[in-house]
């Protein structure tokens, strides 16, 4: 089930992408000679007439008169085909090489435009009905609804895990003391497993209460203390005014991309430096894994998830990395400086090149997700 959402969240995420290379080469004047959900080889496509209705394009058709609207066989993301792109058809004047410099670039960053965009869409949309947020600091204008103490972080395989909490549940009571804040529940359950072998502790999952036995061990990083390996925070359902809502939509969208920048410095950094991967970071399987596990969380965990990924497929799509729309933006500054463009069959082996090392890397993460994993 965890890779099917993940599945699910990330095609729609990649088709946004796309649909913005597409309406940006609409506007520019550039034909994109085709729409595809997935990649080749291809199962279905429609284009339209002249007198607006629809029909099938005959296999091994490569251009129409109107965009193709194609399903493919390989069902990850989509793509869109621009006339023009490799070369081809260079003297048209709807072709990708007729097209300035800036409308070029423009086409380019439109996909990561339009993945930045929707992560600013879903924070302000959930700033707006209402969502979950850190209680300690509340914005002054944040109409609250809800308080509460809830489980953030579950341990793997420790006490907390084994005993069937979970990375949400909200906790009421321990053994039989309310709890009222984050930091007494801490305080209250670290003088708890110095004196008993077992800690009841009550929790709120699915508007129902849960009372759960635990049973506190020595965790790792507690200098040698027993605790239950949860992590606590305090949260309040919140909902911002319709003035505020987009400001803080934005403020957080740009936080996460800073974060997002920052994680991968220190990507590269491992890389160059100590010539290994640091084990937070995550592929396809580790990704899906996430998905599942924030799925659990309900709906908004879900899409803050998707917008975070969102930014994620942003900002690593503008890396000026051969291959990537980065790449394509980076080579277009080069000939901006050279006033000239480099030679075309150069230019196609050096993304080619940039591509393959892409995906060995990709493949590289996914074998440290396996092992991680299982």
């Amino acid at each position: 089930m965890s890779f099917l959402i993940f599945f699910l969240v990330l095609s729609v995420l990649v088709l946004i992408h796309e649909a913005g290379h597409y309406f940006a080469a609409k506007w520019s004047g550039v034909k994109p000679e085709e729409f595809g959900v997935g990649f080749p080889p291809r199962a279905l496509g429609w284009t339209k007439r002249e007198d607006g209705s629809w029909r099938r394009v005959k296999k091994g058709e490569i251009t129409a008169k109107q965009t193709i609207w194609s399903i493919n066989w390989l069902p990850l993301g989509g793509f869109v085909r621009l006339k023009g792109e490799q070369g081809e058809a260079a003297l048209d004047k709807d072709s990708f090489s007729q097209a300035t410099r800036p409308r070029k670039l423009f086409i380019i960053a439109a996909g990561v435009i339009m993945n930045w965009l929707l992560a600013c869409v879903i924070f302000t949309s959930g700033y707006l009905i209402g969502v979950p947020m850190d209680a300690t600091a509340l914005p002054k204008s944040a109409i609250v609804r809800d308080r509460y103490t809830e489980i953030t972080q579950v341990l793997d395989k420790g006490p907390a895990q084994m005993a069937g909490m979970k990375a949400g549940d909200r906790i009421t009571r321990i053994e039989s003391t309310p709890v009222n804040n984050a930091d007494e529940a801490r305080l209250h359950i670290r003088e708890l497993a110095t004196q008993q072998e077992t800690i009841t502790v009550t929790v709120e999952r699915e508007k129902q209460q849960v009372t759960i036995a635990t049973h506190p061990q020595i965790i790792e990083g507690l200098n040698g203390a027993k605790g239950l390996g949860i992590g606590l925070a305090d949260t309040a359902l919140v909902r911002l005014p319709w003035w505020q809502a987009p400001i803080e939509g934005a403020r957080t969208t740009a936080l996460f991309t800073g974060r997002i920048v920052t994680g991968l410095v220190d990507l590269l950094k491992n890389l160059i430096v100590h010539q290994r991967l640091a084990q937070e970071v995550s592929g396809p399987v580790g990704i899906a894994v996430m998905t599942g596990q924030v799925a659990d969380q309900g709906i908004w965990a879900l899409l803050q998830f998707a917008a975070v990924l969102s930014l994620n497929l942003a900002v690593v799509n503008f890396l000026p990395i051969p291959g990537l729309d980065g790449g394509r933006a980076f080579f277009l500054l080069i000939e901006s400086v050279r006033r000239r463009r480099l030679n075309e069959k150069t230019e196609a082996m050096i993304h080619g090149a940039g591509f393959i090392a892409l995906i060995a890397l990709i493949l590289l993460v996914t074998v440290q997700d396996v092992r991680h994993y299982g």
